[in-house]
C-alpha cells in the first residue's frame, strides 16, 4: 500500500527541467514586457520634450497670427497717425541694409483702466542676436510693442523675446497675383496685402541637415477692408 502511495505522489510531481523550462519561459516573457514598457517609456518622454520644445513656437505663431488678423488699414495721408505697412529691409548707417522686418499697427492692445492707451498698437517682428551667444544655435525673434500711437516725445516701445534658435525669418505679401518680399506704404505701396505667408527655419546641430529641413510656414490671409475716399475723408 505505501508503495502504490508513493508511485501515485511521484507521477504528480513536476521534474527538474520542467521547472527550469517554465522559469526560462517566465523570463523570457519578463524580459518582453520589461523591453516594451522602458520603449513606450522613452517614447513617451521624447514626446513631451519635442512638445515642450515646440511650446515657444507655437505661441509666437498664435501671436503673429492674432496680431495680423487684426491689422488695421494703412492711413498715409493722416497728419495724425499715418499707420504704416511696411515688410522687407530699412537703410542703416553706412550705406547697409538692415533687416526691418514686419512692422504695422494692429488691433490686439489690451484696455485696461489702469493705462489711457486704446487697442491700436503698433508691431514689430524682427530677429536679433541671442542674448547668450556661447549656448544659443540661432538668432532671436523679438516682438517689438509701441503702445502710445500718438507720442508728444519719444514712443516708448516694450520688447518680447517670443523664440529662439531660429536661422532666418522671412515675410513674403500677397497682392493678388504674386508674391513679393516687400510691402512698404511709405513707399507707394497701398493698403493691406490679400495674405502674408511667414516662413521660419529652425536652426540645427548639424549644418549639413539645415538645407534638407523643411521650413515652417504660416499663412494668414488679411481680411480688413479697405478705405474708401469718402470713408477716408471722415476719418482723416
Amino acid at each position: 500500500m505505501k508503495s502504490n502511495r508513493t508511485t501515485t505522489i511521484d507521477a504528480c510531481a513536476f521534474t527538474l527541467i520542467e521547472v527550469l523550462l517554465a522559469v526560462g519561459i517566465f523570463a523570457i516573457v519578463l524580459f518582453a514586457i520589461n523591453t516594451v514598457f522602458y520603449s513606450a517609456l522613452k517614447l513617451e518622454r521624447s514626446t513631451s520634450r519635442a512638445v515642450d520644445a515646440r511650446a515657444p513656437l507655437n505661441q509666437a505663431l498664435a501671436i503673429l497670427r492674432r496680431d495680423l488678423q487684426g491689422a488695421v488699414q494703412p492711413m498715409t495721408n493722416s497728419y495724425v497717425l499715418r499707420r504704416d505697412f511696411r515688410i522687407g529691409t530699412k537703410s542703416g548707417s553706412l550705406a547697409l541694409s538692415q533687416s526691418l522686418g514686419l512692422e504695422f499697427y494692429t488691433t490686439t492692445g489690451s484696455i485696461s483702466e489702469d493705462a489711457p492707451w486704446g487697442d491700436v498698437q503698433k508691431v514689430r517682428y524682427e530677429l536679433t542676436e541671442a542674448a547668450d551667444r556661447t549656448r544659443a544655435k540661432g538668432m532671436e525673434l523679438v516682438r517689438t510693442v509701441t503702445r502710445n500711437v500718438l507720442p508728444t516725445t519719444t514712443a516708448l516701445e516694450a520688447e518680447q523675446s517670443l523664440v529662439t534658435e531660429i536661422a532666418s525669418l522671412e515675410f513674403l505679401c500677397y497682392n493678388g497675383s504674386n508674391w513679393r518680399n516687400t510691402w512698404d506704404t511709405t513707399a507707394g505701396d497701398v493698403g493691406l496685402p490679400l495674405a502674408v505667408r511667414v516662413r521660419i527655419q529652425l536652426a540645427s546641430d548639424n549644418p549639413s541637415a539645415k538645407s534638407s529641413r523643411e521650413p515652417l510656414e504660416l499663412l494668414v490671409p488679411i481680411t480688413t477692408m479697405s478705405l474708401t475716399n469718402q470713408l477716408a475723408g471722415g476719418l482723416r
